[in-house]
């Protein structure tokens, strides 16, 4: 590979590569995949070129990672339908790689209006500006372009500032996170996060054997105010995660009275504060309060990552955090993140210029009209089987069975059917919203839409527990 020198874009070729020894295996046992030192060493190229294209098969669920063990994943080729005794998510994920799928199931915004070709067009620019430097200097946190840049987007008084020693970038968003557990001590203790919750993030704190406490959210958005006081009084909470703006997959706001008053709540407790900013850019509507406005960052931090605004061509994960900042540096150095200098130039061109604000007032407008469109199509063809939140932002709907049923088995009777959605039950840890299921309404393909939720229609129809 380094015939043609190792640049920004050799993580293209190893993706491919992966892919096609996936792909290529034979039988249905899943696949333990090269190392990344001993790939690297296969191909000729960085580790960090290795790790990027990992991450971008595991963001597709093509590959999955165990700790201390590498990388997995289950050949596309000879998977068939999952049975409803295996891993769920697994399933989602499989399935969703098969071809010819209707994916309603993912939570991909950017796919409406991507950045990709802005940013591979500045990219270009800056390899003629910047030429490669033989040995460039390292900076395990991420660019400080880009730092500084994030920064300045963050800061919004001279109370709640932000400087570039304050951000910290990682090759994907779980890379980030899995830091930040390890530095918060959070192995064993006691975090409190909004449900539903993201799977992905609820998936690494198990993995890292954090006990998580759901709150549930409210009808409109809220928090249960006493609820939480009385967590926070009676459990020994490290740490409590909330929703930016976006409580994601409902894509509901809370109200700003709700969010003063938690504010005002976790102010007398001695809790870290994490503050979830992935979808905070997506809300139809701009204005409304947000947590870091209202709380004193001495106990707060953020976290989110690029990809939900730009693409699936900027995957970096970023956390805020004016606190540990020793220990931090320290673990980011250990896990040396080699991410790609120029690409993260080019990102904060995007921050820095007005480039990426004109993107977010076009995509943010796309996505209303695609969640006004499949909010008709639901009420035409699922209003007597479904009922469903009015999203006010995002890529998702957050939808309830109106009648009990098994969620799970509507699943595997739509798999079977080319159809994939996201059952409720992925979206917790402790058994709640059995009967919801997360759809899309961004999507790629020529699929008909409407037939897939008469489909739909159809599977919770039968699928109905007397």
């Amino acid at each position: 590979m380094k015939g043609h020198r190792e640049t920004d874009f050799a993580y293209q070729a190893v993706y491919r590569y992966l892919a096609s020894l996936i792909t290529e295996s034979e039988g249905d046992a899943r696949i333990r995949l090269p190392s990344l030192r001993h790939l690297a060493e296969r191909l000729n190229v960085s580790i960090s070129t290795i790790q990027y294209a990992y991450s971008l098969l595991e963001k597709e669920g093509r590959v999955y990672s165990v700790a201390k063990s590498g990388y997995y994943a289950l050949p596309v080729s000879s998977v068939n339908l999952l049975d409803s005794g295996g891993d769920l998510l697994e399933a989602v994920y499989v399935n969703a790689r098969r071809p010819g799928m209707l994916v309603l199931s993912t939570d991909e915004p950017a796919l409406l209006q991507p950045l990709d070709s802005p940013l591979l067009l500045l990219e270009r620019e800056l390899l003629r500006q910047y030429p490669r430097q033989p040995q460039s200097p390292s900076q395990p946190c991420g660019e400080l372009e880009l730092r500084t840049a994030l920064a300045a987007r963050y800061t919004t008084s001279p109370m709640r500032y932000w400087h570039a020693d304050d951000v910290y970038i990682g090759a994907d968003l779980r890379g980030v996170l899995e830091i930040l557990i390890t530095v918060l001590g959070l192995k064993d203790a006691t975090v409190v996060v909004e449900s539903p919750c993201d799977w992905t993030i609820l998936r690494l704190l198990q993995t890292m054997s954090v006990r998580v406490m759901e709150l549930p959210v409210q009808t409109d958005g809220g928090l249960d105010l006493e609820r939480l006081n009385v967590l926070l009084d009676t459990e020994p909470v490290r740490l409590v995660m909330l929703s930016s703006t976006l409580n994601m997959p409902r894509g509901s706001l809370a109200p700003d009275e709700n969010r003063q008053a938690v504010a005002r709540l976790l102010a007398m407790h001695d809790s870290w504060v994490l503050e979830n900013d992935c979808h905070g850019e997506l809300a139809f509507d701009a204005g409304g309060l947000r947590f870091r406005d209202l709380l004193a960052p001495e106990r707060l931090m953020v976290f989110s990552t690029f990809e939900k605004v730009i693409g699936p061509e900027a995957p970096y994960g970023y956390l805020l955090s004016r606190h540990l900042s020793a220990q931090l540096q320290r673990h980011f150095l250990l896990r040396a993140f080699r991410l790609s200098p120029i690409r993260q130039k080019a990102i904060a061109r995007l921050y820095s210029s007005s480039r990426l604000d004109q993107h977010l007032l076009v995509l943010r407008r796309l996505l209303k009209e695609r969640k006004g469109q499949m909010s008709v199509l639901l009420q035409e063809r699922l209003g007597d089987a479904l009922h469903f939140v009015e999203p006010e932002g995002g890529a998702t709907i957050w939808a309830r069975s109106v009648r009990q049923v098994n969620v799970r088995r509507v699943f595997q009777r739509l798999l079977a059917q080319q159809v994939v959605i996201a059952p409720g039950e992925l979206f917790s840890l402790q058994d709640l919203h059995h009967q919801h299921l997360r759809l899309s309404h961004t999507f790629g393909g020529d699929h008909n839409l409407a037939a897939a939720l008469s489909l739909l229609g159809d599977a919770l129809r039968l699928e109905t527990v007397d």
